[in-house]
């Protein structure tokens, strides 16, 4: 039957758009380059792809494309630069970025196509590919080309975009309820075929059953003709598609399974040899379609609590009418409220600048790291970074927490990491179809010379009941609840894949200070020439743009005065700050950064102040260290290999020895650069490395890292480079959430089992003619149902009991 379709589908070939794939009507065809189109449309498609050397799209699929529409006049509205910026998602200087929906991606081809737009127009600088969401992301240049000229050149190719701006502003989408009808329409048709198979079922002789018998059967055939046509229709869409890639996806031997019963029992009825299978083949499919709405409400559940639990724990510093400022969760952020934006401080919201000037650096967004100047009264977008002083904007729209959530999952800040469950999962279901069919075909064999039913029975039943859906949806609802578990626990993981990674860890190197110790109950004392309040004053304005935790902490030491206008601001990673107020120049930092060498031998966490080239004196830090640091250390010393580097000297050392475990190896005076060498050092030695950092002076170590986790206490510093966020309140935690991913992973591998045992078991009695068709229909739903309650109990119940244990 396989060899069969697969002549079919080159007779047709011959007879089909090379582009499309749809028919020909003889008197409309074209042939250019020795092949057949539909239509010039189709024909102006290829010259397109031939033209820049992307002919290659067709050989990810045959007939992959669209035919393009005649859409002359019909975006001239996209010529209005109102609406063009209620569609842009982002506009800065030559910069823009629009995400189009795209109704026709469907394949491989499509993605690659999409993604590779700037080589068919100038202007495009990179377009990425949401294929559930039926997305395309596009950045490109406004000088070169306009919004405009992208729809064009999409609906030139066959892609045009699906665009209304009711949807753009309420952000809502077209609903697909296809799969919705198709089960009602198959509930309808196996209810009523239910009920008219009754008499069949208990063989009574009764007069009307006798004298209408066939008026029945064939009602009851009628009934199933949609669910055959209709309902069914996805499995051979699916089916067909997956033979012309050349590749065996799980909807073949389903299709294949609903066809012989159809046939089988049309046979039947036509030669009045019974009434068939139609009430089983209506039941399998109504069955079959309730579990894919299960398995759908189950990824968007997930979805849902990935979105809503994914929000990041750091606030922003809102400035109130009586000029107080305080620190608020970003999503507390309205409209008209007024921010205070610190160096290197994320921009969460759109608004409009009120400093006299700003530098922002949009590389999270755009990818070009070269600052924009921004002027008071200019609008500035959400995901820039601050450098520079400190600024001063007012808010035009709430935070979008999906938006950060898109910063922080952009592709530049992933790390390729082998995706070892994916891999396993894909590996079983490349090979379970063509076993699959093997053994149905086998025990059709077998039990055909036996009796003919059982061998149709056999068949079907085989090749439902082993339906790997269960076994694919194992991994990714495990990953999706243990996500839900830590969000709610204030550990906000960036994927997936990071538990994966977590569960591999076994070396764990720490951050000192904002990491291990608390950036809010260090003992501060000054030593040195007393600072006048001027001074006082200005060492202040000079500490209040910056994100540091010393500078933090001595910021909130001082008291409240004047506020001053600065000329000049510098931040160098792990130095310090040079500023400029008036006439005053203040450097505020290390030792070395101060250039004061008096007192190098004393081994103290400090910073020194010097103003108009006289130095002062130094704050002093007496470190408090978190609550329930000696006791984590302790635990994760049993399973891990500690290691704690510093940018400070060596002042703490004896409290630290004394604090941690023995054998911990203490690393300090190390520069940003530094941190990060010593990570690749322990990797080149096979280590598996977590860094725990504060995501300030750690960002380089942090993406070098396997696993790179930024704590967050109360500060908005947005760090890409890092795997997932802690909030500080819950640092003592570490050690159980490293246990929970493992159990992850554990989970996993029993729900693996499980789903194969199934598989097993179901096989056996279905291979041996005890199994009937529509109970394998029941079965197959009633397995995904087993394996995600499953999953869900024993990820609730180590969660649960490993809580307890710590």
């Amino acid at each position: 039957m396989t060899f069969v379709t697969g002549k079919m589908s080159k007779v047709m070939d011959t007879q089909n758009c090379f582009h499309c794939g749809l028919n020909i009507v003889v008197e409309d065809e074209i042939i250019f380059d020795e092949k057949k189109f539909c239509c010039s449309g189709c024909k102006t498609v290829y010259e397109i792809f031939s033209l820049n050397d992307l002919t290659c799209y067709y050989d990810f699929e045959k007939a992959p494309g669209a035919t393009p529409q005649e859409i002359k006049g019909k975006y001239d509205f996209l010529e209005n630069e109102s609406i063009v910026s209620k569609l842009l998602e982002f506009q800065e200087d030559t910069t823009a970025i629009v995400s189009l929906n795209i109704p026709h991606i469907h394949c491989s081809s499509c993605i690659w196509i999409l993604e590779n737009l700037q080589r068919l127009q100038k202007g495009i600088n990179t377009s990425q590919v949401n294929f559930p969401e039926k997305k395309v992301r596009i950045t490109f240049n406004t000088e070169t080309v306009s919004l405009q000229n992208i729809v064009y050149l999409l609906s030139s190719i066959g892609y045009e975009p699906y665009i209304s701006l009711e949807n753009y502003e309420t952000g809502t989408n077209k609903v697909d309820r296809s799969l919705t009808y198709k089960l009602g329409v198959a509930f309808f048709c196996f209810g009523n075929i239910m009920l008219l198979s009754f008499p069949e079922y208990f063989e009574v002789k009764e007069y009307w059953l006798d004298q209408y018998r066939g008026f029945f059967r064939i009602l009851i055939f009628a009934l199933s003709l949609p669910s055959f046509f209709y309902s069914a229709s996805g499995y051979y869409v699916s089916a067909y598609k997956s033979i012309k890639s050349g590749m065996l996806n799980i909807d073949i031997p389903i299709a294949l399974g609903i066809i012989v019963m159809f046939v089988r029992s049309t046979f039947d009825i036509v030669f009045d040899y019974g009434s068939g299978f139609f009430d089983s083949l209506t039941g399998l499919i109504f069955f079959m379609l309730l579990g894919k709405m299960f398995q759908i409400k189950t990824y968007s559940f997930l979805s849902f609590e990935r979105d809503f639990k994914s929000y990041f724990p750091i606030a922003i510093t809102r400035i109130n009418s009586n000029n107080s400022e305080e620190s608020v969760p970003i999503y507390d952020i309205e409209k008209g409220n007024r921010l205070l934006i610190r160096n290197q401080e994320l921009i969460p919201v759109d608004g409009i600048l009120i400093s006299e000037n700003a530098e922002i650096d949009y590389s999270f967004v755009t990818g070009e790291a070269i600052p924009i100047t921004k002027k008071s009264g200019d609008k500035v977008f959400a995901g820039g970074k601050q450098i520079g002083k400190v600024i001063e904007m007012e808010v035009l729209h709430s935070v979008s927490q999906s938006y950060l959530t898109q910063l922080w999952s952009n592709d530049v800040f992933q790390k390729n990491v082998e995706q070892k469950h994916k891999t396993i999962t894909d590996k079983i279901s490349r090979y379970f179809t063509p076993i699959l069919l093997l053994i149905a075909f086998a025990g059709f064999g077998y039990w055909i010379f036996i009796d003919a039913n059982v061998a149709f029975n056999v068949f079907t039943a085989v090749l439902i009941v082993a339906c790997p859906c269960a076994l694919a949806l194992t991994a990714p609802f495990t990953f999706g609840n243990i996500l839900r578990i830590l969000g709610k626990q204030k550990f906000y993981l960036k994927n997936a894949l990071v538990i994966e990674q977590l569960a591999k860890v076994d070396t764990i190197v720490f951050d000192k200070t904002g990491t291990i110790t608390t950036n809010k109950k260090s003992n501060i004392s000054y030593e040195g020439t007393t600072l006048s309040d001027e001074n006082l004053f200005l060492v202040k304005n000079v500490l209040r743009g910056s994100n540091h935790p010393l500078s933090r902490m001595i910021y909130d030491f001082l008291p409240e005065g004047k506020r001053y206008k600065m000329t000049l601001y510098e931040e160098i990673t792990g130095k310090g700050i040079l500023a400029e107020i008036n006439d005053f120049k203040i450097q505020i930092g290390s030792n070395e950064f101060v250039n004061e060498s008096k007192e190098v031998s004393l081994q103290q966490t400090a910073v020194h102040i010097k103003i108009n080239e006289i130095y002062f004196g130094k704050y002093i830090f007496n470190n408090q260290y978190r609550e329930g640091l000696e006791h984590l250390f302790k635990d994760l010393n049993k399973n891990y290999k500690i290691k704690v580097l510093s940018g400070d000297n060596e002042g703490e050392r004896h409290v630290l020895e004394q604090l941690l475990p023995k054998g911990t190896e203490l690393i300090f005076n190390q520069k940003p650069e530094q941190k990060l060498d010593f990570i690749k050092n322990l990797q080149k030695e096979g280590k598996n490395v977590m860094m725990v950092g504060d995501g300030l002076n750690d960002a380089g170590a942090l993406a070098q890292s396997n696993v790179g986790i930024s704590i967050s206490e109360n500060v908005n510093v947005f760090s890409p480079a890092c795997d997932a966020i802690l909030d500080a309140s819950e640092f003592q935690k570490l050690n159980y959430y490293l246990k929970l991913s493992k159990k992850a992973i554990t989970t996993i591998k029993m729900s693996f089992t499980l789903s194969l045992l199934y598989n097993i078991v179901g096989l056996s009695f279905a291979i041996t003619g005890n199994l009937l068709p529509l109970v394998a229909a029941i079965i197959m739903p009633l397995s995904t149902i087993t394996i995600v309650s499953f999953v869900t109990i024993m990820s609730n119940y180590y969660s649960k009991s490993l809580s307890v244990k710590n």
